[in-house]
């Protein structure tokens, strides 16, 4: 019969086995894995003001 794995997670950033309750492996995963977060929501900002400016924009356009 197999032998039981033992209770672990896995790295959100490399995916790397590890046991422990924090998220990453590792300080360098963390700050990699902070640095992505930090990116995405910029991204998701600038997407919010460029949508809300070309609905102005449409809305100006349609009162025209």
């Amino acid at each position: 019969m197999a032998d039981r794995i033992p209770q672990h997670k896995h790295c959100r950033q490399c995916g790397k086995a590890f046991i422990g309750d924090e998220q990453y492996c590792s300080a360098e995963c963390s700050n990699q894995g902070k640095d992505i977060l930090k990116k995405r929501k910029r991204q998701l900002i600038i997407l919010y003001v460029l949508t809300m400016f070309i609905l102005a924009v449409a809305v100006i356009a349609m009162g025209l």
